[in-house]
């Protein structure tokens, strides 16, 4: 039987410190601090800050809540979390619908988790459907070796229709992870519309995936995503698509040469391998880390990082604005008369729109 001389008071609660195997219990879940009544932001803060994944996922959701009484929450913590942040490798994964993302992101997790340690966070943005804005592929169900790797956190988010895939709170979110210690970002984009340019905004390494022998390695040939790709995998390089796959970096490679050079002084190479059977991916990441030592060593990483917040300063004064507009009472009331004014015939979509603005900034006034 244990003496009251061999317990000690841990936040509350006896904890035996007595010879033996000693027992703890969490301290959050015994005073039901997160089953039983709502977080606080020291709350969400501390779990962070101790690599907690259950308040981290809760954290990111409340992110990601349009909520305005969780918005000013999720703000306060992204605020206190943000001088931990900063000390991760972000990449971005995108590629055409069907190019094998979340099998290839199950293989390169793997494999920087082996060789490099640390903690991985994936955030994989899912399409949304119209109807529920939930998510519809479930990425975290294919990523099988990473979903159960303890050092590993996989977000699926519904993209809610932002631009084109990238999930409006992804970069807060990155922000997070980062103060939960997770020293390894990884943004999946959903591969269609202008996903990419956000995405791109918001990590270090952009990775382009392709595939060969579908045409895509001439429909991938756009300026605008190569431009933007540091570095192009060609996946299912492997039994009899091997040639089609060495051809395609071919193709890619003559491309890349009539782009002017990158700011960053970089040349994108064009690697091929097999997410399904894990060849080459060890090349992928030699490419990736050998990018991030050539940026940091002529300053363009930290360049970039600071081009990336300005971008999101002015994308944040946006969005406020915006939602500033929708939430406003009298345009709200407004809004439903000049809606069906515009499907009766009676006015023209930029004549209602000119004067619900109108309308608004008079009400600033």
């Amino acid at each position: 039987m244990d003496h009251p001389e061999n317990s000690s008071e841990y936040k509350g609660l006896t904890v035996n410190s007595g010879v033996g195997p000693v027992s703890i219990v969490n301290p959050y879940l015994q005073r039901g601090r997160f089953s039983r009544r709502r977080l606080t932001a020291n709350d969400y803060v501390e779990g962070i800050l101790k690599g907690n994944p259950s308040v981290l996922g809760q954290a990111v959701t409340l992110v990601e809540s349009l909520n305005p009484e969780h918005q000013k929450i999720a703000q306060e913590v992204i605020e206190r979390c943000l001088p931990y942040s900063g000390n991760s490798i972000r990449v971005g994964i995108s590629g055409v619908p069907g190019a094998g993302k979340s099998t290839s992101i199950d293989e390169f997790g793997i494999h920087v988790l082996k060789e490099k340690g640390g903690k991985l966070a994936v955030l994989a943005i899912d399409p949304s459907s119209e109807k529920t804005k939930g998510s519809i592929l479930g990425d975290k169900t294919r990523m099988e070796k990473l979903s159960v790797h303890p050092d590993s956190f996989i977000r699926p988010s519904p993209s809610a229709g932002s631009l084109g895939g990238v999930a409006r709170k992804t970069r807060e979110t990155i922000i997070l992870c980062e103060a939960a210690g997770f020293d390894k970002i990884f943004v999946e984009t959903v591969g269609v519309g202008q996903s990419e340019t956000a995405c791109h905004s918001m990590v270090d390494f952009f990775l382009l995936i392709q595939l060969a022998g579908t045409g895509d390695e001439l429909q991938g040939i756009k300026r605008g995503i190569m431009e933007m790709a540091d570095g192009i995998v060609i996946n299912k390089c492997d039994g009899n698509n091997v040639e089609k796959c060495q051809l395609a970096a071919t193709h890619f490679r003559n491309a890349l040469h009539l782009f002017p050079p990158s700011e960053s002084g970089w040349t994108p190479q064009v690697l091929c391998y097999s997410g399904f059977y894990g060849l080459g991916i060890k090349e992928v990441w030699d490419m990736v880390y050998q990018y991030i030592d050539h940026v940091k060593a002529n300053g363009y990483f930290d360049y970039r990082r600071n081009e990336q917040a300005k971008y999101w300063m002015y994308e944040s004064i946006n969005e406020q604005l915006k939602n500033n507009f929708y939430q406003h009472p009298t345009i709200a009331d407004m809004l439903k008369a000049s809606e069906a004014s515009v499907l009766n015939g009676e006015k023209t979509s930029f004549v209602a729109a000119k004067q619900l603005l109108d309308t608004y900034f008079t009400l600033l006034h």
